[in-house]
């Protein structure tokens, strides 16, 4: 019987039939999930899965695509990917490709815009307590923007109707593209190096979100939280918010606004000062008139010197006089005291004391004596009394009498009874003087 033909496929041969299948049918497919489980590997790479209520696939984002994206990812986030499947051969794994990823419900760039808001007011740089005053009369000013288009002439007529005398510097750049953010910062730098302006100006007209953009980027508003000089930030209309709108000392609505901001009307200033100045003069004229009226007044109650002179001579030899009768006074009361106080201490002088003391210490002193010679007499009787007790309990006056104390070998236990050895054991027996040892011949009852 012959076996039916069978063809029998690897592993490798099948995994890589099936990636040929899949990777030409789903070439280029849109596919929607939520990230979960990111990692960004040294390499720059992403790799993360997409997942739905029911079902998850593998996706990486290459570091190539990964740095095209306006917006950082982050597990939860809910995003549309564009990409194509591929089969992992050495593990039999599909995963996605992806070449393009954008946040669902929420455009990229704004997604962009409120995660960087988000961290840079985490770390303070919209805190209000360290934004820098603009000066009142800045005598140079620098603007950032383009030096081409209305921007930059709107700004200059303004502030060259309102004051003349303003010396501007104006820094070239790009204010949208790839690398405008880059230009603005550095002449953001470029000022604070030189340090020759009071006041910066960054803004460009208005736009789109892409266009307004390079304000949006982390460097730019670095380089305006780090500025030493204060900066006016002058972006598009009214209604447009940037970042560098958030960290900037001063926000004007407009680039015009700015202008206007940044220097006051020369006409309104002198109309100010003229104002100011008649007040001045009108207060120094009431001052002088006050004053004039006092110094009358004073000089008639101003007396003649010379007796004022005189008068105070007078009080200054009445005054000595008094103080020369109180010390004499004081003077007299001190020694009468002194005298009173000498006469006390004659009386009480020690030595009378002592000598009248001298018979009442001889007297003490010979009945100590007495009393030291008794109580030794008392304590050596006592003593005599305990050694005569303890040498009747000296069990060696009782061995002095001829008694012994006999103990067994090698126990040393005392012998009371002589039905506690046997013919033949061994005994110690202690003498006055020495010691015997002995072996038991035979026992006697007692």
């Amino acid at each position: 019987m012959e076996l039916p033909f069978r063809y029998v496929l690897k592993v490798s041969e099948l995994t890589r039939e099936i990636k040929d299948i899949l990777e030409g049918k789903f070439y280029e497919l849109w596919v929607e999930g939520e990230i979960s489980n990111l990692r960004i590997p040294p390499s720059g790479h992403l790799y993360f899965t997409l997942k739905d209520d029911s079902s998850q696939i593998r996706a990486v984002l290459f570091r190539l695509q990964a740095r095209a994206l306006r917006f950082i990812p982050e597990d939860g986030l809910h995003v549309i990917c564009c990409g194509r499947i591929s089969v992992y051969e050495k593990r039999g794994e599909y995963q996605l490709i992806l070449e393009t990823m954008e946040p669902k419900g929420v455009g990229a760039l704004q997604l962009a815009f409120l995660q960087l808001k988000d961290k840079l007011e985490k770390e303070g740089f919209f805190d209000l307590s360290r934004k820098k005053p603009i000066p009142m009369f800045p005598q140079t000013i620098g603007i950032v923007t383009s030096p081409t288009g209305a921007v930059i002439r709107d700004m200059l007529h303004i502030i060259e109707r309102r004051f003349k005398n303003v010396r501007i510097v104006l820094y070239p750049v790009r204010v949208q593209g790839e690398g405008a953010a880059l230009e603005i910062a550095e002449g953001i730098d470029y000022f604070n190096a030189l340090n020759e302006v009071d006041v910066i100006i960054v803004g460009r007209g208005g736009g789109s979100i892409e266009d307004l953009w390079a304000f949006n980027e982390e460097e730019v508003a670095r380089a305006i939280y780090h500025s030493k000089i204060p900066i006016i930030s002058a972006v598009g209309h009214e209604t447009d918010y940037t970042i560098a709108d958030f960290v900037a000392d001063l926000r004007a609505p407009t680039p015009s606004a700015a202008a206007e901001l940044v220097v006051k009307d020369k006409r309104e200033v002198k109309e100010i000062l003229d104002q100011w100045e008649d007040r001045l003069e009108n207060q120094m004229l009431q001052i002088l008139q006050e004053s004039g009226a006092e110094v009358s007044y004073l000089r008639k109650r101003l007396r003649d010197p010379k007796k004022m002179i005189e008068e105070s001579i007078l009080k200054v030899d009445d005054f000595i006089n008094r103080i020369r009768l109180s010390a004499l006074w004081v003077l007299r009361r001190k020694r009468e005291k002194n005298l009173h106080l000498d006469q006390g201490l004659t009386l009480r002088n020690p030595i009378r004391g002592v000598e009248n003391l001298r018979p009442v210490v001889s007297g003490l002193e010979k009945n100590l004596f007495q009393n030291i010679r008794y109580f030794l007499e008392m304590k050596k009787q006592t003593m005599r009394g305990l050694l005569g007790k303890l040498d009747s309990l000296n069990p060696l006056a009782v061995l002095e009498r001829g008694y012994s104390i006999t103990r067994k070998i090698p126990s040393l236990q005392i012998l009371k009874d002589s039905s506690a050895v046997e013919a033949g054991e061994e005994v110690e027996v202690k003498l006055f003087r020495g010691t015997l040892l002995c072996q038991v011949e035979r026992t006697q009852g007692s």
